[in-house]
């Protein structure tokens, strides 16, 4: 296999971007998350601000919009008038998402990528959760906010990527565990020990050489 890519998914507060970035340092593969917007917006031509707001984020009311399913395969020419929507937004990071994929091997943080990928014999998908008294904890301890903000940031940051996920997959769960190839308690297994786990699958999935 010339590369391989490893996708996460995660709680807020749960320790996935720090299981991602300390697995792609182990790995010596690059991680990506926010760069992807820059990256989105380099092939687009559309500001990054624009792909920022809409990270994510499913602007608008769930329901109204599952009425009509995008079509994230293609991606709207500059002179649509549709070119800047939120569904052309997520198209433009679904391109670059796969000719990341295609092209090098690197850890992907979030964006749907488990979904984008599916079909990708070079992927592992993760998604890596935790109780939310040990998510409270984290948010608190990271953040310094008190309990009930800590509460409130992660009832709407987990909300907003479910809605996100619900709308961009056809109406799948964003915690559904045949998702994944692995669902990962980090409280109990431990951040550290997630590492451990994802690089010792890889090893498994895609052959000792990597």
């Amino acid at each position: 296999m010339q590369n391989y890519v490893i996708t996460i998914a995660r709680g807020f507060g749960s320790g996935g971007k720090q299981v991602g970035l300390a697995l792609a340092e182990r790995l010596g593969i690059p991680c990506y998350w926010s760069q992807i917007l820059s990256m989105a917006s380099d092939v687009s031509g559309i500001s990054k601000e624009n792909f920022a707001l809409a990270d994510e984020k499913l602007r608008g009311s769930l329901i109204k919009r599952l009425k009509s399913a995008p079509n994230t395969d293609r991606v709207i020419a500059p002179s649509d008038k549709k070119f800047v929507s939120d569904d052309n937004l997520f198209s433009i990071q679904a391109q670059v998402i796969k000719e990341l994929a295609s092209t090098e091997s690197c850890v992907i943080l979030g964006k749907c990528a488990n979904f984008i990928l599916r079909d990708y014999d070079n992927v592992a998908s993760v998604y890596i959760e935790a109780p939310r008294a040990a998510c409270l904890k984290s948010v608190m301890d990271k953040l310094g906010v008190t309990e009930s903000e800590g509460n409130s940031l992660i009832s709407k940051t987990d909300k907003y990527r479910a809605d996100y996920f619900k709308y961009y997959t056809g109406g799948r769960n964003w915690t559904d565990p045949v998702l994944y190839d692995l669902t990962l308690n980090s409280d109990r297994v431990g951040r550290e020990k997630c590492v451990d786990v994802i690089e010792q699958y890889i090893k498994i999935k895609f052959g000792a050489e990597i």
